[in-house]
């Protein structure tokens, strides 16, 4: 492998000015010279926005687990791959090598294989943060089945629509997971579900809780029986560069969630490129991402991005807070870490907490200190540089989405500038732009407007499952000729980018986009409801938190509000998972609308932010007299 690791500003410089100049050839490049080919592309770059159709190195031939283990077995077999911590601190770390991932995987691609499952065919993996999910990811590129993860803190209902939407074959799962001093009854949210789902012909339970589970004959079945029988021996399947290798949803304006699918090569080298450089990877590093592999930071930086490079990866069970807001710490300093990467969701959490569940612990092996999910605030920003990386660790305020496959802007530590609240410069390859109201692209320093990406990178989602439509619609419509993100930014004096947050109906609470159209139908479901419209509101925690307004029908009024509160919240619970759960509910006699009957939001936002005295021209509503009410009330 050569090395693609960018060491000083000036290699930035000259890197990012070839990446844009001569794009093709910058990643046939990068791709040639790092990964195993079974046959080279016939062309690096196929792309038009307007149909929209991206196509990266097509004509190649590959498997990704050659490249993210196979490879790696002559000289690094006997190197952690996989570190295993478990949620309970007196159990012991399990330490996967190379050699033992690849045995592993093969035996579990074969019980894939045994169960019908092929090249192609979908497959749902419901599980906890566990080597068998990291696993049976691999297991299934390996096969070429497409692997569809979803998170197992999602209700029944979420995941038999996830399940349905892409027409799952099997569903992966345990009895049950852990999560601080609780236990989750998995088996049982997948045996609901799957009341809802005809597709699914086979469900393989891992044991990770003991707990006394049925099993439904002729369906379901016991993993480790399965892989004890299973050969350790499993050819890979040769793929096509734009073979599909996962589908993740994520959550949309409309109720229906988006399943983003992402192709193999493009995603590989990407994902591969990104880790090395944003977190300066270096041979015999520990490397530690805190987040789930149910959401696409698991993806890209715990299995992909860092098994690509032959690097150590630390899979986390538990949470920060148990047995106490210490154990991330305990956890840098017990498998001494280099490079950290969490949330700044959990970032703030701890800052609240005493600063001696930061002092007894030993910090000293961490090199990079990095934040994902949302924006990470000043105050939070120094308290992670001061107290964690005791000044002596660049932080990476990373951006990027479920869509994008890999971060897109980002410091490279040691390399470009740090500013808190900024995500700083576009990666090589990144061409961002941002666009006033009006579409016209806003030139120069000093700008703020709507970011987009005028250029295909490599992992760049190439559509949602099963609705292309939707994908051209969401992602393309808004400013022709260019990939749409969703957020605002503004570009300050030095070209360094911030982003300002989403600018339609996607909030990020603690990291997780979540899409106020599903959360108002699930309000919706219950039979006092009449109406209701969630908005974001800064929480300190968790960067946004969700604020209901909910209008009830005349028979809801003599209720008690607290109990309805609870109800409203379980409802949610129910039908999308407890993540969506609202901070604060506020009951109305009405909500404000235009004349073409659109609850304005906007003005919603902006009382539940307290700029109660900032809300523009309201005569032209429908119903005026109704933000009067709203602001009386006001939690």
């Amino acid at each position: 492998m050569s090395d693609y690791q960018i060491k000083s500003l000036a290699n930035y410089k000259s890197t990012y000015q070839k990446s844009v100049a001569e794009p093709e050839a910058f990643w046939a490049a990068i791709a040639e010279d790092n990964f195993v080919w079974h046959k080279k592309w016939d062309k690096v770059l196929e792309w038009d926005f307007a149909k929209p159709e991206v196509k990266w190195f097509e004509g190649a031939q590959l498997n990704i687990t050659e490249n993210c283990i196979d490879r790696h077995l002559e000289k690094r077999g006997d190197k952690t791959a996989i570190l295993f911590e478990p949620n309970n601190p007196n159990e012991a770390a399990l330490h996967i090598s190379y050699k033992e991932l690849s045995n592993r995987v093969n035996r579990f691609a074969n019980v894939l294989k045994s169960n019908g499952v092929g090249k192609g065919d979908r497959v749902c993996i419901y599980l906890p943060m566990i080597p068998e999910l990291a696993v049976s990811v691999l297991a299934c590129a390996r096969i070429g089945a497409i692997h569809s993860v979803v998170f197992a803190g999602f209700s029944s209902t979420a995941l038999a629509t996830r399940i349905n939407d892409s027409d799952c074959k099997m569903v992966i799962t345990s009895d049950g997971s852990f999560r601080g001093d609780k236990t989750i009854d998995l088996k049982g949210i997948v045996d609901e579900a799957l009341l809802e789902c005809a597709v699914v012909e086979t469900v393989l339970v891992a044991k990770r809780i003991d707990s006394n589970i049925q099993l439904k004959s002729g369906r379901d079945k016991w993993l480790q029986p399965e892989l004890d029988a299973a050969s350790p021996i499993c050819a890979q399947e040769i793929m096509d560069a734009e073979d599909p290798l996962f589908i993740l949803y994520t959550s949309g304006s409309t109720g229906m969630p988006k399943g983003m699918v992402h192709t193999t090569a493009g995603y590989m080298v990407y994902s591969a490129y990104t880790f090395k450089n944003v977190f300066q990877y270096e041979a015999d590093d520990v490397y530690w991402c805190t987040a789930d592999i149910g959401w696409i930071t698991g993806h890209s930086y715990i299995v992909y991005g860092p098994l690509a490079n032959g690097a150590t990866t630390v899979m986390f069970e538990g949470t920060p807070s148990y047995p106490d807001c210490g154990r991330f710490w305990a956890i840098v300093e017990k498998h001494k870490v280099n490079q950290f990467y969490t949330a700044p969701t959990a970032i703030r959490a701890l800052a609240k907490e005493s600063l001696d569940n930061v002092k007894g612990y030993d910090l000293s092996s961490l090199k990079i200190l990095g934040t994902v999910g949302e924006p990470i605030n000043e105050e939070a920003w120094h308290w992670y540089n001061d107290h964690i990386g005791k000044k002596n660790c660049p932080i990476v305020d990373t951006w990027w989405q479920t869509e994008t496959g890999g971060i897109l802007i980002s410091p490279i530590p040691n390399v470009t500038e740090t500013k808190p609240t900024y995500a700083t410069l576009p990666l090589p390859g990144i061409q961002p732009a941002l666009f006033d109201k009006d579409g016209l692209e806003l030139e120069g320093n000093k700008q703020e407007g709507s970011l987009c990406i005028k250029y295909p990178w490599p992992s760049i989602a190439r559509t949602i499952w099963g609705n292309h439509d939707r994908y051209r619609e969401t992602y393309f419509s808004a400013f022709p000729g260019n990939y749409f993100t969703g957020d605002g930014a503004l570009r300050d004096e030095n070209g360094l980018y911030r982003i300002t947050g989403r600018v339609d109906d996607v909030i990020i609470v603690s990291g997780h986009n979540l899409g106020t159209a599903p959360i108002e139908d699930a309000i919706d479901e219950h039979p006092l409801v009449a109406e209701s419209a969630i908005v974001g509101f800064p929480h300190d925690i968790k960067g946004s938190a969700l604020y209901g307004y909910v209008t009830l029908k005349g028979e809801g009024l003599s209720k008690n509000e607290e109990d309805l509160k609870k109800e409203i919240n379980q409802l949610i619970a129910d039908l999308i998972g407890p993540i969506a759960k609202l901070d604060k509910i506020q009951f109305t006699n009405g909500l404000p609308k235009t004349r073409s009957g659109k609850i304005m939001r906007r003005i919603l936002r902006k009382i539940a932010c307290g700029e109660v005295d900032n809300l523009g021209d309201i005569s032209t509503l429908l119903n005026p007299e109704v933000v009067a009410s709203i602001k009386a009330n006001v939690l």
